[in-house]
């Protein structure tokens, strides 16, 4: 079964690159979302293996979205992507329980690397 991905980016654009990186490598993308709200409640609905989640976004950023989606289930594996490498950011999405992080711009492979890392055996 391949596994589900939820992509979670207020720039449309950005989640049609993400869709396209994941569909070209066997993944089913189950949902889309544009803001951290949306994000925990297609989260919920669901239930992804996998979900990208961006930082800077309306309403919810990333890492509170991040934050409530951990607290509800603790397994849940969430890459942050986002243009703002800094450490500070990083660090703090790592502690709201992101598995892991990829700074805008990437490349695919680069994308495909860090999730066959953070799904490991799942």
């Amino acid at each position: 079964m391949p596994k589900r991905v939820l992509i979670v980016d207020d720039a449309i654009f950005m989640r049609n690159m993400i869709k396209d990186i994941f569909a070209g490598s066997g993944f089913e993308v189950v949902g889309e979302a544009s803001n951290g709200v949306e994000a925990i409640d297609k989260y919920q609905q669901l239930k992804p293996d996998l979900t990208t989640m961006d930082i800077v976004m309306p309403f919810k950023s990333g890492i509170e979205a991040t934050r409530e989606i951990v607290k509800q289930d603790r397994n849940a594996v969430i890459v942050m992507c986002s243009a703002l490498g800094q450490e500070s950011l990083v660090m703090e999405a790592i502690e709201a329980g992101a598995s892991d992080f990829i700074v805008k711009p990437f490349r695919s492979e680069d994308v495909l690397a860090v999730v066959k890392k953070v799904l490991g055996n799942r």
